[in-house]
This record gives C-alpha cells, structure tokens and sequence, in this order.
C-alpha cells in the first residue's frame, strides 16, 4: 500500500518531434525530478491561463535548445503517479502535440528538473526507462517508471486556491461532446442560472474526476447531462480559456482557466434528452437541427468546436 499523499492536479502539454532519420527527440530526468534517469517527451506543465500550444513550444525550448511549432494535437491522456519523497500524489492531464523544429541546438542541462536531451531510434527507445505516457505515444511497451496510488485519493472536482494578487484561481480540465444523431442533429445542452454564461448553449460534459481518463468523463457527463448513451469517434481538438474575474455560484470572484478537449461522439439511438444531475450547471437539454445553431447564443468553447467539427467533415 502506498502511503497518504497530498493529491494535486496539474494540465502538461508535450511534443512528439521527429527528425529527417525518424529520431524522437527524448529529454532525461535529472536528479532533481520525481523519476530521476527516465526518459519521457520534452514539455511541461501549463500556466495559468497559458494555452497549451504556447506551453509545449516554450518547455520544448526549455529543455533541448528547439524551436518548434506546433502541426497537431495528436492525444490527450491522463494519469496518476506518486511521489512519496515529496508527499504527494500527482494526476497530469497531458496533451500531446505532433511538432516541427524551425531551429537551435540540442542543449545539456545543469540543475535543471532534465538535464539531458537527446535524438533517439525507436529501437533505442524501447531499451530505455520511458515514463508510461511517453511509451504510450510512441507504440512502445508501457514502462512501469512511475508509483501509482492504490486508488484515486479523494479531491474536490472544483478546487480554488489564492493567487499572487489575493485573488483566487482555478485551473480545470474538461472534456466536451460534438454529439450527433443518425439525422445529424447536434446534442446542446443550457448553462442554469447562477453559473457563469447563464443562458447559452454548451456543448454536453464537464470537468473529469481524479484519476479518470478524458474519454469516459465525457461518457458519464453525457448520460448525466442528457440522458444519452454516446460513442467517442475521434478527438477534434482542445480549447483553452481564461476568465480574469469569473463569476459563479462560489459568489466571489475567481480567476479561471478551462482547458477543455472536445470530441465527437456518435448517439445512436437517440433518445429525448433529460436532465439527471439535477441542481447542478445544466437546465436543460435539446436536439438542434445544424440549420438552427446560427440562431442560438453558444458559449465561446461550443462555437470553436463546432467549427472544428464542421472543419474535420
């Protein structure tokens, strides 16, 4: 059994970078780090309100010497691990992004959390210890680097926690449904009264839970939220969004970044949509024929990932 650990969540983003000899660029563990000597993908934690496009550029630099830019979102996954010299318990929300180099040099780190960075074969890869995210985007067997908790430790799926200017953050990561019936009616569902965006349409779904993968988040904020059994078809894409001064059902005011993936999912058959998680942000659910989205007043995430829907036809 591992011992009590204090839990805490983060949102990282990564780079999958390949060169003209079909190397994968690797960065080590230093010392300093939670896993000393593993292996994983150079990137990062995401700042606040920093959107994790410009997170998985600047650790990349960071780390090996790069510059790159971004060409794709490729996977989003979470996972657990502990770290018992430190006291905690760690759940990552990781985007992985397929990038490009535009320039600089490989660069060696002293006292740094990596201190080295590396072109690598695939067949080298696969005898080094890879932290499991990072064998997981590369096809390789998953490495067991990593202490996992025996289970998800208790924690708030909303958690605030004062800023350096006295006022209070929250960082969430979500998960979103693009749902479409076999007419091709898209899911909606109407943020209640006393939430911020009162009155819009959102997309179906809501933060995921300690411990829970992305996919089966959206799953069960689906069925919750409308009632509807789904099926994941593909990741469109992630949002990210700052509010300075949000204001919710906390009463005061908080500075609030949501980095949300959304997906499309498949309803079939498509049932009348109900509300089950009743007093919560949703008041209610509908099937909207695509004709009549242009009239509705959508949230700022649905509207992007409409577009990245309608994009991905």
């Amino acid at each position: 059994m591992t011992p009590a650990l204090e839990p805490l969540r983060r949102i990282a983003a990564y780079a999958i970078c390949r060169n003209s000899s079909d190397e994968v660029l690797l960065v080590r563990a230093s010392p300093r780090s939670g896993t000393p000597g593993a292996w994983s993908l150079p990137g990062g934690a995401v700042d606040h309100g920093e959107n994790p496009n410009d997170t998985v550029v600047r650790e990349t630099a960071a780390e090996t010497g790069l510059s790159v830019a971004v060409a794709e979102l490729v996977d989003v996954h979470a996972d657990m691990r502990s770290l018992p010299n430190r006291g905690v318990t760690i759940h990552t929300d990781r985007l992985i992004y397929r990038v490009t180099v535009r320039g600089g040099g490989l660069i060696d780190r002293v006292g740094q959390p990596t201190d080295l960075a590396r072109w690598v074969n695939l067949a080298e890869a696969a005898t080094l210890p890879l932290r499991p995210f990072t064998a997981a985007a590369l096809g390789l067997p998953t490495a067991s680097v990593d202490l996992r908790p025996d289970e998800p430790p208790e924690f708030p799926s909303f958690y605030a926690y004062p800023g350096p200017d006295g006022l209070h953050r929250a960082q969430r990561f979500a998960a979103y449904a693009v749902a479409s019936d076999t007419d091709g009616r898209i899911l909606l569902t109407r943020i209640a009264e006393g939430y911020p965006g009162a009155g819009r349409w959102h997309l179906p779904g809501g933060g995921t839970d300690y411990g829970e993968q992305p996919g089966n988040a959206l799953i069960r904020e689906l069925a919750e939220e409308t009632g509807q059994q789904g099926r994941l078809v593909e990741l469109l894409g992630v949002a990210s969004h700052r509010d300075a001064a949000s204001l919710g059902p906390e009463g005061y005011p908080i500075d609030w970044h949501g980095v949300r993936a959304f997906y499309r999912v498949e309803v079939d058959p498509a049932g009348v949509p109900k509300v089950h998680d009743i007093g919560g942000s949703t008041c209610e659910a509908r099937w909207f024929d695509r004709s009549e989205l242009t009239e509705l007043e959508l949230t700022e995430v649905t509207t992007e990932a409409l577009a990245a829907a309608r994009a991905g036809v």
